[in-house]
């Protein structure tokens, strides 16, 4: 297939919907979890979860990477951005993420210089034509978009740039799964593998899935088909005993990842020995900070942060959710208290966020009718 169209043909919908039908087991209730909000997204934009059996569950997993920042580090943005002289910028997504002293939104609005960017360049050409001010890049996200940041430091470190730094709050993607398959009060059936992610790690990382735990991995794409074709592959690895790493997403995922980006990485970040999660807790070797190397762009050393672990507020369950565990109309806030317009916790400010996908696209009506709420 080589449009956007054909993966979305309704007909070929149809038959990957009726081979995965007939691979269900009788009596038998399946639990698979897509790890990247993407696509949660994409499963609730376009109903694909109305086209799987009722036994067959799709549950939520902490692939959001602005949903996994915890209140804390969002103080400690908020306390660099008000120091005198810091311009300080992030992602147009972090701006309303609550933290345990108001959002980056309300931090402007009192008067700290913040500003959102598309890319860290973008931060780094503020720099340049700001030499008379610090400039502070907040970076978010997995494997995915670290690479960017690391070209950026390493462009900054090449011309000399003395007033940009990097607060880093980049996660990798291996411990958490590790720590959801620990996890006591969660069984899974198999995962759908993050395309995104694995567009920089590859697919190698995942073994540690099915050698140690027995269970199924399938990368999949981002369109309604990709997902429909990684749940039917997960369906008959199941069906005959198999736990394998399988990519549905090959037109773009290479099995041994980018490895001109894997070598970037290594370069300018290294493994923190642990990181709090929301949701999760503190995992160990799940984050990078900057090498030693890179030491002069570290925000961490250069400003003094309160670095306060922050309790979520109790009316929120986005770790619940992030983990798996509930959906997202079973937090006692959804779509009352907490709405995208004001939100509580992570989930509904992103635009991965689970609780943003059920919402804008009037799924959460549906589960609670099928719950029978």
């Amino acid at each position: 297939m080589r449009f956007v169209d054909e993966f979305r043909d309704p007909d070929l919908g149809r038959r990957l919907s009726e081979n995965i039908r007939s691979t269900v087991e009788p009596g038998r209730h399946y639990k698979i979890m897509e790890v990247c909000g993407g696509h949660t997204h994409t499963i609730y934009r376009y109903g694909v979860d109305d086209l799987l059996p009722g036994n067959v569950e799709l549950v939520h997993g902490p692939g959001c990477p602005v949903c996994v920042i915890p209140m804390g580090r969002v103080d400690d943005g908020i306390a660099v951005a008000k120091q005198d002289g810091v311009i300080f910028t992030c992602f147009g997504d972090m701006m309303r993420v609550p933290g345990g002293d108001g959002s980056f939104l309300d931090a402007k609005a009192e008067g700290a210089d913040i500003r959102f960017v598309y890319s860290p360049l973008d931060a780094l050409k503020m720099a340049v034509n700001n030499p008379d001010r610090q400039v502070v890049f907040y970076a978010i996200g997995f494997e995915t978009t670290a690479p960017s940041t690391a070209l950026t430091l390493m462009r900054a470190k090449a011309e000399g740039i003395k007033n940009f730094s990097v607060m880093c709050n980049h996660v990798t993607i291996v411990p958490p799964l590790k720590a959801l398959m620990e996890s006591p009060d969660l069984r899974l059936d198999a995962f759908i593998g993050p395309g995104h992610v694995s567009t920089v790690v590859g697919c190698r990382p995942y073994d540690f899935l099915t050698k140690d735990y027995n269970t199924p991995i399938v990368v999949a794409g981002f369109e309604p088909l990709d997902l429909l074709h990684s749940i039917s592959m997960i369906m008959e690895q199941l069906d005959e005993g198999r736990a394998e790493v399988e990519n549905q997403y090959g037109r773009v995922v290479p099995w041994e990842g980018n490895l001109r980006a894997l070598q970037v990485l290594q370069e300018v970040f290294e493994l923190r020995p642990y990181f709090e999660w929301r949701g999760l807790g503190f995992i160990s070797q799940s984050a990078l900070k900057l090498s030693d190397a890179y030491a002069d762009f570290d925000a961490e050393l250069k400003y003094s942060t309160p670095g306060v672990r922050v309790a979520d507020p109790k009316a929120c369950q986005c770790g619940e959710v992030l983990k798996g565990v509930i959906k997202p109309w079973e937090c006692k806030v959804f779509g009352t208290a907490c709405t995208p317009e004001t939100p509580i916790g992570t989930c509904m400010v992103s635009s991965e966020g689970a609780c943003a996908a059920y919402y804008n696209f009037g799924r959460f009506a549906r589960s609670k009718a099928r719950a029978g709420a």
